[in-house]
């Protein structure tokens, strides 16, 4: 039975290779942009992705969210660094972010576990 993180993933990547082969120039520019924006460069790739993990929440988008502590979970980034990050989030987007919250605590605990495994 596949877990949060597989069925997220395997999703994400099913529609996004659907939404590249269909060959929008214009598609194609934004993940591109999305891309390069998160590549290295005067911050690090941990930093970039936390900075989208707090728009993310902020924006209470779950599935930007999901991606974006999954990143950071690959870029090294400790339990304390991303609780510390949603924190952030949460002051800034106000209470309406606490759903969301308990949905990162969650997918983060998952990433941990499979980390474990």
């Amino acid at each position: 039975m596949p877990n949060q993180i597989e069925e997220f993933n395997a999703y994400r990547s099913k529609m996004n290779d659907k939404l590249l082969a269909d060959n929008n120039k214009i598609i194609k520019r934004i993940f591109n942009l999305d891309t390069n924006a998160f590549a290295s460069g005067a911050l690090d790739v941990k930093t970039k992705e936390l900075l989208g993990l707090v728009a993310s929440a902020v924006l209470r988008c779950d599935d930007c969210v999901k991606y974006h502590l999954e990143s950071s979970h690959n870029e090294g980034a400790t339990k304390e660094e991303v609780m510390e990050t949603l924190s952030i989030a949460t002051l800034v987007g106000g209470t309406i972010v606490v759903p969301h919250l308990r949905r990162a605590y969650e997918y983060w605990e998952e990433l941990e576990a499979q980390e474990k495994e």
